[in-house]
This record gives structure tokens, sequence and C-alpha cells, in this order.
């Protein structure tokens, strides 16, 4: 039951990621190669492997994590803050030291739980294929290797949302919506982050649509609880968590 879970527990996340490089061009022949074998199984005849590398930025094995948006709440129920962090920049290997250093801080004094918007199939091995790919030590609420089903702490709005119903898939866009939560995408979406990365190279506004992620899935999940949401003055960016 979700009314027996400490809010205080949850960090909420979520991820940006774009291409690993620019353009299909770009890439080493080798790669240019496994991703043409890669993207066979979702280009149509006319098209070729460059004219689908924008798809790219949603494999581990051929993306990166540009930004990371944190959440935590405080405070007593129905009178929750909500304080953000966001990790972001270009080294990526740095942004994931340093999440994980935040992370592991997060988890001394409490057994804490991540929550995302499907964040099973996405966020959650993102992050720790990543990790492996940049050498670093996957965190161990992120690490479910030899865990039981109950000794993983990974929520998920979205499995939370399916009730059982596995053919469905519900985007944060939606939920937000049919809960009376502002959208966060009134500036951009997912679809546009590689060009304005790549293109326009405006990490910040990446990350503060990052953010906007975060704070729709933390008012989603709190209607799950029926739970008062946080109201837009509890809501503040932190440059570091304390406890």
């Amino acid at each position: 039951m979700l009314k027996d879970i400490n809010p205080a527990r949850i960090l909420f996340l979520d991820i940006e990621t774009a291409p690993m490089v620019a353009s299909y061009e770009d890439m080493d022949t080798h790669f240019q190669a496994l991703w043409e074998k890669k993207s066979s199984y979702f280009r149509t005849e006319d098209q070729g492997p460059g004219d689908v590398f924008e798809r790219a930025g949603i494999y581990a094995e051929f993306g990166k994590i540009i930004c990371i948006s944190v959440g935590i709440l405080t405070g007593r129920e129905n009178e929750y803050s909500l304080r953000l962090k966001s990790f972001f920049g270009s080294d990526e290997k740095l942004l994931l030291e340093n999440f994980s250093v935040m992370l592991n801080n997060f988890s001394t004094n409490r057994e804490a739980m991540l929550c995302a918007h499907n964040g099973k199939e996405f966020d959650y091995p993102f992050i720790a294929r990543r990790m492996i790919i940049n050498g670093l030590v996957i965190p161990a609420v992120l690490d479910n290797a030899g865990k039981k089903p109950w000794e993983i702490n990974l929520l998920d709005t979205m499995e939370l949302w399916k009730f059982g119903d596995y053919k469905n898939f519900t985007s944060l866009d939606l939920l937000s919506g049919l809960m009376g939560v502002p959208t966060p995408k009134d500036d951009i979406d997912g679809s546009m982050v590689a060009e304005i990365y790549w293109k326009e190279k405006d990490i910040e506004r990446i990350a503060k649509y990052c953010e906007k992620d975060v704070i729709a899935l933390t008012q989603v999940f709190l209607k799950f609880r029926n739970n008062v949401p946080v109201s837009e003055e509890r809501i503040e960016s932190v440059t570091q968590f304390s406890d």
C-alpha cells in the first residue's frame, strides 16, 4: 500500500538523454555498422540508418545521459515541500559520479526508494547501463542483481496506473492532465531534447524541462495517495540536499 510508504524515503527522478554524437556521420565505422543493424528493426524501406539517428538517444548503447533531475519531499503529510536538484552537462561520467554520491548520501539515513514514470523500462536500466559503460559502481538501490522482488525499492507511476494491465502505455503528460497536474510539456518535449542539446547547446533549458517532469511526477504520486499536491510556493531548486 502506498499509504504505508514514508514519502521522505523516496527520491523522485527523471533523466534526459541524447545520441552519443551529433549525427550518424560522426560515429566511427564500427558503430555506424552496429547502428545500421540495430535500426533495421524499426526503419522503413526508404530510410537509411542516418535518417533515424535521432532515436539513438533512447538506447543506452548509442546514447548518453545529459541530465538527471531529482526531487525529495519534506514536511508533514498534506503540507509537503519539494526540493529539486539537477545534475547536467556534457561530461556524462562526472554527472553520474555526482549523482551516485548524492544517491548514496540520501540512502545513508533511510531505506531509500526511487520513483520515476516508466522508470523500470527506461530510467533505471539506462542509468545502470551507462554507469557500467563509464566504469562506475552501481548504487545499491539500483542494483537488482540477486534481489527478491520484495527487496527491490523501485517505484514506477506508469506501473501503478496499469493496475496489472500490461498492454497499456500512459505518458506522464496524459496522466498529469487526467489528475489536474500542470503539464511539464509547456516549453519542450522529449522529441526536441537532442536538437536543443547538439544544435542549440542549451542544456540549462533541458535541465529546467527535466525538473518540470520531476514536479509532475511527484504531484501524480501524491494523487495516487490522495494527498494534497505541493503548492507552487513550496517548490524550490537547491544546490545540494541536506537531511
